[in-house]
């Protein structure tokens, strides 16, 4: 096991209750549904922090998680779909 694992671990176990949470709001408030690009975002993110071990692969698929939300923010706010 390398250094980072229990990181790792916490990260996942992090990204997991996350989730549960987004799904079980998502069935409270109807609506109020998770984008494409959104869910998109997320796995990008997901697959960066999973694939950690090789930092020039980790750190670009971060990025590109990242950069996903943030389109996917300013598309509705110019779009007006914001509260």
């Amino acid at each position: 096991m390398f250094t980072g694992s229990p990181f790792l671990l916490l990260s996942i176990i992090s990204l997991a209750v996350l989730a549960f949470f987004i799904f079980y709001k998502r069935k409270e408030t109807p609506g109020k549904n998770l984008t494409p690009i959104a869910g998109l975002a997320f796995g990008f993110i997901l697959c960066g922090i999973l694939f950690g071990d090789n930092q020039i692969l980790g750190y670009s698929l971060l990025g590109i998680g990242v950069g996903l939300a943030v389109a996917d923010i300013i598309i509705k706010v110019r779009s007006g779909k914001t509260k």
